[in-house]
């Protein structure tokens, strides 16, 4: 089967495994490029009968995906419902194409990644963080706005609904061994482990008996979360369409957002620019 080339995606594959590495310097933005690209590699890989899991990772050891890209504010034609199935909005479309992918996927976790990213991160069937390297957050709610791509429905399913509140309220950056100890994250590996231990597993299902996996993941069937997306779509477009959120990102923007330094302690930068 022909694969898609995106430029800012490294695929390789070996007996059944595919691994994704996101490869979008300076620090992994989830920009129109990367997510057209991952739609059409998701859309590849589902019709591909010899992927068995899939390993999404990062070729950025600081940032997995670190967020959606904020210049799209800029966008006056961007359009958040073009293209995307009835219901939903693209970036929902996005984690939806993870969520139900019939492989099995999985995320390498060792750097941050913070909303749009967080979100990513959630949608996989399994992830794993690197203790002193992972970092997960919402912080939507930092620029006046609610997160927009599943962020309020997967930490929702993976949490309960006390901690989705404080992940998506308290907007703070979650360590790997705090994001494992709520559910955000299966588990929490030592840094120099991680890579062993999600090769290891990968290879251990995709050497599973044929059919295994589509049974397996029929008896766990991922849910309906479509009320709830819409009800997070009518929320994230009433407050991103607002003067407020468009100050905030164009702020958040000159006080550094999208690089390397701004991004380290972006918590801390939108919350200035906030106040």
């Amino acid at each position: 089967m022909d694969r898609p080339t995106v430029p800012t995606l490294r695929v390789t594959r070996d007996r059944g495994v595919v691994v994704v590495g996101i490869d979008n310097p300076p620090v992994n933005v989830l920009d129109l490029r990367t997510m057209t690209g991952l739609m059409t590699l998701l859309a590849s890989l589902r019709e591909d009968d010899t992927a068995r899991v899939v390993v999404f990772e990062s070729a950025n050891p600081e940032f997995f995906i670190a967020h959606v890209d904020m210049t799209l504010v800029d966008d006056e034609n961007a359009d958040p419902t073009s293209g995307a199935p009835e219901g939903l909005n693209v970036f929902q479309a996005l984690g939806e194409a993870v969520r139900t992918l019939p492989q099995v996927t999985i995320v390498k976790l060792a750097g941050l990644a913070r909303g749009g990213g967080a979100e990513f991160v959630a949608a996989a069937d399994m992830s794993f963080a690197a203790i002193g390297r992972a970092g997960l957050g919402q912080v939507e709610a930092l620029s006046g706005i609610v997160p927009g791509g599943g962020g309020t429905q997967y930490p929702l399913a993976r949490t309960g609904r006390n901690r989705a509140l404080e992940i998506v309220l308290g907007a703070d950056l979650f360590d790997a061994e705090t994001a494992e100890r709520c559910g955000w994250v299966n588990r929490a590996l030592p840094a120099d482990e991680i890579d062993a231990f999600v090769d290891r597993l990968a290879r251990n299902v995709a050497d599973l008996p044929d059919g295994t996996i589509g049974a397996v993941k029929h008896a766990l069937p991922p849910g309906d979360l479509s009320a709830g997306m819409l009800r997070e779509h009518e929320a994230w477009a009433g407050r991103f369409a607002g003067p407020a959120a468009e100050k905030l990102f164009r702020g958040a923007l000159a006080a550094g957002a999208q690089t390397p330094d701004g991004e380290r302690h972006l918590e801390d930068l939108l919350r200035s620019v906030a106040r």
